[in-house]
């Protein structure tokens, strides 16, 4: 499972024009669910998201968690984070998980950080989606289960 976070002010998702989801001060997460993921992959993944020290303290250190901070998470499905770009001009993405299976851990993850975090909302799997974001930093980070 792959996953590119970053600390945002805000960040929405739209579906045809009309937004559905959006969240304040957090993370947005674009996640890639790979061939042979499991709820383990999903699991290491969100425990990384939420615990992980990115957030600023009084001093402008990176001290706080997005747990510490009481912030909130937007769970974008992206299946091109899988691309294999080595070979040729067109990426390949014979790596991410077929549709069906892939959708089931993208949901196992955005059910998961609810139940760990005040506000955890989500994109809409295999649709062509419009993201915005305001991204604090910039702060962006590269996450693989494997």
């Amino acid at each position: 499972m792959r996953a590119v976070i970053q600390r945002v002010s805000s960040a929405g998702v739209k579906v045809n024009q009309r937004e559905i989801s959006s969240i304040n001060t957090g993370i947005l997460v674009f996640l890639g669910v790979e061939k042979n993921d499991t709820n383990a992959d999903a699991e290491y993944i969100l425990d990384k998201v939420i615990n992980m020290r990115i957030f600023e303290d009084g001093a402008g250190k990176m001290n706080f968690s997005l747990i510490d901070i009481n912030g909130e998470m937007l769970v974008v499905s992206q299946f091109t984070l899988l691309a294999d770009c080595r070979k040729g001009r067109r990426p390949s993405f014979v790596e991410a998980e077929e549709p069906k299976k892939a959708e089931e851990l993208y949901n196992y993850f955005v059910i998961k950080a609810g139940q760990k975090i005040k506000k955890a909302v989500c994109g809409k799997f295999q649709e062509m989606m419009q993201i915005e974001l305001v991204n604090n930093g910039p702060v962006t980070i590269l996450l693989d289960s494997r």
